[in-house]
């Protein structure tokens, strides 16, 4: 590198946004993601030990996933070779393996590529890489906001370890804005900016676990504030909730309203009051909850609180959350009110809650016995023959019942689900009870 491309690099860095600036280097600087590099995990150890292979890390933006590749970036004595899918194409591919070949042939040097974004690449510009990445010519690192398992080709999933990243905790937001504010060297603290508590309580929540946007909140705050009598710039509440635009409404420094108001939203439509659930759902909204985290919530309500009641109820939920997540705020609010109210209009039931909790805690104490003979798969004896074993085919019989055995002969009699005093699995009782006493009497 010449004198002025190292300048250029140099002002560049300068001037890049705080959140790229605020990047770690080591494992040691990064927050978050404990449940994939802490010290006795395999990503951890593997980049300590400069032994990574090809990895696919995936979750949603803001969480990491470019952090970890700079970090490895810093570690690795291979070379590390970076590229945007969004922009890059086949033949920047190409140029990068070249160059790995001839650093592995002569110098005997790994070589690590990087693709961000690597769900934007076509199956054939994917499929490219397969040969390079089989033979060791690159690891890869790929980072996606998608799923891998469906935006990624197979074959190449096949050659990868892959590892979620979560969106981060409001605690470890929360330290890195006071690390931001305070880091002389790459963040803010030349600005001598003064950020208070309840501010980055409100950011750390209003980020929705994404540190960039966090970040570029604080930015902006302490860029656009005047310093106060004391020569020092005040990032209050007032200009946190004006940065990253969302207003300051009902969820507290600690976080004891957002886990009240869900609780109560959820409670509303399990105690069938629609209004009550309307309004807790707007509360949420007006604060910058997480559209997806309702939609989530609904759906559980729909399943624990409304179940064979009404199964159309979690149909409609899951719907819900399929459709606010393709059409976003502000739409998704009328979506979500749907649901809500749906599920809070809906009769109760919470039979089949019941049903499985029991079962699992017969399951897990121990009630695990042999499947009957005439229930266990069919297997083809030495000649090809498929063994009789006795089974009853349900359709061949009146109301498509036969009655014979399905629970394991130990648990002969034990009841699971009992349908509840509701319409629907009234209907479901009368109908099981018909139809086992008409195979009894025949």
């Amino acid at each position: 590198m010449d004198i002025f491309s190292y300048m250029q690099e140099q002002q560049s860095e300068q001037e890049a946004p705080l959140a790229a600036r605020m990047r770690p280097t080591t494992l040691e600087e990064v927050v978050g993601q404990q449940h994939i590099i802490g010290k006795d995990k395999l990503l951890y150890r593997a980049i300590k030990a400069d032994r990574l292979s090809s990895v696919v890390l995936y979750g949603p933006p803001g969480t990491g996933k470019t952090t970890l590749a700079k970090v490895i970036a810093h570690t690795t004595s291979a070379a590390f070779k970076q590229i945007n899918a969004t922009i890059a194409g086949k033949k920047d591919m190409e140029q990068v393996v070249e160059q790995a070949k001839n650093d592995r042939a002569i110098y005997g040097k790994r070589t690590i590529l990087f693709i961000d974004e690597i769900h934007r690449f076509n199956k054939g510009q994917q499929d490219f890489l397969l040969p390079y990445v089989e033979d060791g010519t690159v690891i890869l690192i790929g980072a996606t906001t998608e799923n891998p398992f469906f935006e990624v080709n197979a074959a190449l999933l096949s050659r990868s370890q892959i590892f979620e990243l979560k969106p981060l905790a409001k605690e470890d937001i929360a330290c890195l804005i006071r690390r931001a504010v305070s880091d002389e060297k790459k963040g803010l603290g030349s600005f001598k900016a003064q950020i208070d508590e309840d501010a980055v309580a409100f950011l750390a929540m209003a980020a929705n676990g994404d540190a960039r946007n966090a970040l570029s909140a604080v930015e902006l705050g302490v860029m656009t504030t005047t310093p106060s009598e004391d020569g020092r710039i005040h990032i209050t509440l007032e200009i946190a909730a004006e940065c990253i635009q969302k207003k300051v409404i009902s969820y507290d420094k600690k976080g004891d309203n957002h886990y009240d108001t869900i609780s109560a939203f959820i409670k509303s439509m399990r105690g069938s009051d629609p209004d009550a659930a309307i309004y807790y759902l707007a509360r949420m909204l007006c604060a910058g909850e997480d559209i997806k985290f309702i939609a989530r919530r609904i759906m559980i309500c729909a399943s624990e609180d409304v179940g064979m009641a009404d199964p159309q109820a979690l149909m409609l939920a899951v719907s819900a959350s399929q459709a606010v997540e393709r059409v976003g705020m502000p739409e998704a609010r009328i979506i979500l009110a749907q649901a809500a109210c749906y599920v809070a209009c809906a009769p109760k039931s919470n039979a089949s809650y019941l049903a499985i909790n029991q079962a699992m805690q017969m399951v897990e104490n121990g009630g695990v016995y042999p499947v009957p003979r005439h229930l266990q798969n069919v297997h083809a004896d030495s000649a090809g023959e498929e063994r009789e074993q006795g089974y009853l085919y349900a359709h061949d019989y009146p109301n498509h019942y036969v009655k014979q055995q399905y629970l394991p002969y130990e648990l002969t009699g034990t009841e699971f689900y009992r349908p509840a005093e509701n319409a629907l699995e009234q209907k479901i009782k009368e109908h099981l009870k018909k139809i086992r006493e008409a195979a009894d009497g025949n």
